[in-house]
């Protein structure tokens, strides 16, 4: 099983920006984390991470390509913005789980809507990084 871990604009910067919302963790970490808990279930992983837009939807079709069996993503501020990713993910038809470390819901106005959302299966906020493995987790039970 292979899964794509897909991150968007200023998530490189996790431990950095901050830290009362997003935590101490840096985006090393985060990768780390994922790619432990990933190796002890046998889930091949990969991780992409990117501050353009365009660059992201070609990850998200490269991903077709590249036979990959489901996809976490955290748009970052994309998820409000960006018709461009929900249309990539409707096209390559991979599963996807959407991801975000806090609780968007209980932040700004305009981070209630999630453009992506209208494609994932899955929503998963504020559980900081252990969002990501309850993600991987949720596509690895649904694709055995």
């Amino acid at each position: 099983m292979k899964l794509l871990v897909l991150n968007g604009p200023n998530l490189n910067m996790l431990g950095i920006r901050e830290p009362d919302i997003y935590g101490k963790g840096t985006y090393e970490d985060l990768v780390e984390l994922i790619r432990e808990h990933c190796g002890t279930k046998g889930i091949e992983v990969s991780f992409q991470q990117s501050n353009h837009e365009g660059d992201l939807v070609t990850y998200i079709q490269q991903a077709y390509f590249d036979k990959v069996d489901g996809i976490v993503i955290n748009p970052g501020a994309y998820t409000h913005t960006s018709v461009a990713l929900l249309d990539a993910l409707k096209a390559v038809s991979i599963p996807a789980v959407e991801v975000h470390i806090s609780k968007v819901d209980e932040r700004e106005s305009f981070r209630q809507i999630s453009y992506v959302s209208y494609y994932c299966e899955k929503t998963i906020t504020g559980k900081g990084f252990m969002g990501y493995i309850e993600a991987c987790d949720h596509l690895a039970d649904k694709l055995k």
